[in-house]
């Protein structure tokens, strides 16, 4: 047989072995598969905070320290209460000697501690951020900047506000029996009582706040911790040395003075009601985070 004739035997019949066709023809492409595009919400940027405000050690232990300096220093001063003493270790405002003092005044002592417990948290969740880097990618996964504000302050105020409304409730209760057959004993269904206990924890919680928006503000730890600490605890010292006509005006709207009224049983002749009180200082921790957001949005990470 001639060698054409025997090559042409060896090749695969088409019309015999359609198979063999088939199979050497290139089959149809897998379909891609799509990628999954998320879009920033605020929703979603909340998430994250919160995430990121557990991951962190200092959360549990600031939070943990807040709660117990409220408890412990409020039962102590309930048990300690002497009707002829003079207290010195109140926290400014309402009830800083027993003349002036309640059931309410004494379980709330450790208020102005529990402020700077909770404020430095505030600051840590915010200025810890520009201290590490990871604003960078924090802003780089929501280029609009405003959430990442809005969202840490979500976060840590309505949180701060349950734990420290505990806290007020729980050295209320706690030092209820050391105060048991005094003029000054207050049950909880007492008029003011809840009220006020309820506002220690919204002062406090918009205290958190506050730390938030200077840490954002300052970008540095310990820049803002040192401007918390000056606002609440030592320009209202340095204020009494203007001449009385000016602190008397003055001292009513000072972010601490303003902030123990929210908390005050009773209102006194020198300071404001706890609605205005309440307002005064909801407008500092505004006008600090309008500073915040425009610092934020306007200058680089």
């Amino acid at each position: 047989m001639p060698a054409t004739a025997l090559h042409r035997s060896r090749r695969p019949d088409k019309r015999q072995n359609p198979s063999a066709a088939l199979s050497t023809a290139p089959g149809p492409k897998a379909p891609a598969t799509p990628r999954t595009t998320y879009k920033v919400t605020g929703p979603r940027v909340l998430r994250s905070e919160w995430a990121k405000f557990w991951s962190l050690r200092s959360t549990w232990i600031t939070l943990g320290a807040a709660v117990v300096l409220l408890i412990l220093f409020g039962a102590i001063a309930s048990y300690t209460y002497s009707p002829g003493a003079t207290s010195t270790s109140g926290p400014p405002g309402p009830g800083s000697s027993s003349g002036d003092s309640n059931a309410v005044s004494l379980a709330l002592t450790g208020v102005s501690f529990a402020s700077l417990a909770v404020g430095v948290l505030g600051v840590l969740l915010s200025a810890g951020e520009y201290s590490t880097g990871m604003i960078r990618s924090t802003l780089a996964a929501v280029p609009r900047r405003l959430p990442v504000l809005w969202s840490k302050a979500a976060v840590i105020g309505p949180i701060a506000l349950t734990l420290t409304t505990i806290g007020a409730l729980a050295a209320f209760q706690l030092g209820t029996p050391g105060l048991h057959g005094d003029k000054i004993a207050l049950s909880l269904s007492d008029d003011g009582v809840l009220r006020s206990l309820v506002g220690a924890g919204l002062y406090l919680s918009l205290v958190a706040i506050f730390g938030v928006a200077l840490g954002v503000l300052l970008r540095n730890s310990a820049g803002a911790v040192a401007a918390l600490v000056g606002v609440l605890l030592i320009v209202p010292g340095l204020a009494s040395l203007l001449p009385d006509s000016w602190y008397n005006t003055l001292n009513p709207y000072f972010p601490s003075k303003a902030g123990s009224a929210v908390y005050a049983l009773h209102q006194s002749s020198d300071s404001l009601s706890p609605v205005a009180g309440l307002a005064v200082f909801a407008g500092w921790v505004t006008l600090t985070l309008a500073g915040a957001a425009y610092r934020l949005r306007k200058t680089d990470a």
